[in-house]
């Protein structure tokens, strides 16, 4: 029974370091025997940082590799990435060093680069880009610190003086010393005019107060509105006018845009100015009579004759009174 016993304990010892070996065999080496060569590319930047063989190399947050070496070639620093065999990179895919938290390590990361771009060769050197490690954006906080210091300063100095001249909380509590008194009147004089509003005294008051006024500003307010709306009618039927004119269209059009309308009124005006300097002249009957003054006396000679036979025909019959007419105007 003893025996028996020794022998359960042994083998529980046995399962027990036995899953310890695989425990430890998991976290080293990640389940895997033989462990994936893959191949390796190359990663130059001006500085490693932190950055040490056995960090991750990481796409798209997914682990496909590792840091094998970090080595000096001339004035930068390359690290040597170890890839996955079964994981392809694009020729235009960028590498830059990231921190895996503010105390933890810092890792490669490598973007997913474009669909109809070539793979990356293996030994190939893959595009690199800089990326502000811990210390930098501390020194800038630092910096930062220090301006932002600089502008509390002199804000500071702004709002309560330098001891040489105020400042501006001074320049404030001075200038409402001075001007207490014409602050005090100007709230009284808002209160008593809001006191007048409130009672409907002027113009305001009245307008606030008083529904009818209200009404009748509304009324005129629609007033001209209808007015600007008969205006906006005028001026669409203006600039139709305008359209047809430059069209050619209607008396107007065709007398400002018709060559041979044109033509026709110039000829009219020619020959009625010609007419004119006739009649001005004395030329033709017209003319004679309003320049002649021979033909006005004939003419007056012509009518007191008339007149003449005219009061003989008051005692005689007809053949007489047209002998009469005969006689008095030849």
């Amino acid at each position: 029974m003893n025996n028996l016993q020794q022998t359960v304990r042994v083998g529980l010892f046995f399962l027990l370091g036995l899953a310890l070996i695989w425990v430890t065999f998991e976290t080293l080496s990640g389940g895997k025997i033989f462990k994936d060569k893959g191949y390796t590319v190359i990663a130059g930047f001006d500085t490693l940082k932190s950055l040490k063989p056995g960090d991750e190399v990481r796409m798209a947050g997914v682990k496909v590799g590792e840091v094998q070496r970090t080595q000096l070639a001339g004035r930068r620093a390359e690290a040597i990435l170890r890839i996955d065999s079964n994981v392809k990179i694009k020729a235009d895919a960028v590498a830059t060093i990231s921190m895996q938290g503010l105390i933890g390590t810092n890792s490669i990361s490598i973007d997913l680069g474009s669909m109809n771009v070539p793979d990356l060769e293996p030994g190939a050197e893959i595009r690199t880009r800089e990326s502000a490690d811990l210390n930098t954006v501390m020194s800038q906080i630092g910096d930062l610190g220090k301006k932002l210091e600089g502008a509390l300063g002199s804000l500071g100095s702004a709002l309560t003086g330098d001891g040489k001249s105020p400042g501006i909380v001074q320049k404030v509590d001075q200038l409402v010393t001075e001007n207490r008194e014409n602050v005090q009147k100007t709230t009284s004089n808002l209160a008593s005019i809001s006191d007048k509003v409130n009672k409907g005294e002027g113009t305001l008051g009245k307008l606030i107060n008083d529904p009818k006024l209200h009404d009748e500003l509304v009324s005129t307010l629609g007033d001209i509105k209808q007015g600007a709306a008969e205006a906006k009618t005028f001026l669409a039927n203006a600039q139709s006018i305008v359209d047809q004119v430059k069209a050619g269209k209607g008396p107007l059009g065709t007398l400002v845009f018709d060559q041979k309308a044109g033509d026709d009124l110039k000829a009219t005006i020619a020959t009625l100015r010609d007419v004119s300097d006739k009649i001005s002249n004395g030329q033709g009957t017209l003319g004679k009579l309003l320049n002649d003054d021979s033909m006005l006396r004939d003419a007056q000679s012509i009518m007191k004759k008339a007149d003449r036979a005219l009061d003989g025909l008051d005692d005689t019959g007809p053949i007489t009174a047209l002998g009469v007419v005969a006689r008095g105007l030849f």
